[in-house]
């Protein structure tokens, strides 16, 4: 059984137990392995408070798959293309800091993000030859990143 196989089982299994009846999609696509929830009337529900509840979800099942089958890849889990539109309108945001501090040249700090988020909003900047993107050091899961002018080279 593939790694995406017995994520897609773990998932069903857990969120059956939840007292869920969803449909569940399996893709191997550029982002990685995804399961994709489809859900009639327990979308919100699954998704949580700002995306808490899928958060925990996606966090359970990798560790479940991790201790199954060591090495596995990580599995991204998702809600009705939550994530993906979350994501979409974070990163316009991202983008409209940008422009601001691209304006103004004051750097500009947004709000908490855990490591992926932070990892989308580094690809923003990375080969913008006038921004950058910083995160702040320390062990916490959820930092905040700065968004600043490059120095000049030269």
């Amino acid at each position: 059984m593939s790694p995406l196989d017995h994520a897609s089982q773990i998932l069903d299994t857990l969120l059956g137990y939840l007292g869920f009846a969803v449909k569940i999609d399996k893709d191997e696509g550029p982002e990685g392995l995804t399961l994709m929830i489809h859900s009639q009337e327990d979308s919100e529900r699954l998704v949580g408070k700002r995306g808490a509840t899928l958060e925990d979800i996606q966090y359970l099942v990798n560790r479940v798959l991790q201790r199954h089958v060591p090495g596995a890849p990580r599995v991204r889990v998702d809600v009705d293309h939550y994530r993906a539109m979350r994501e979409d309108q974070m990163l316009d945001q991202v983008r409209e800091v940008g422009e601001r501090v691209r304006m103004t040249g004051k750097p500009e700090w947004l709000p908490p993000m855990n490591s992926y988020y932070r990892r989308l909003v580094h690809q923003v900047f990375v080969n913008d030859p006038e921004l950058q993107s910083s995160s702040q050091q320390g062990q916490a899961r959820y930092k905040r990143m700065r968004i600043a002018k490059r120095p000049k080279q030269g």
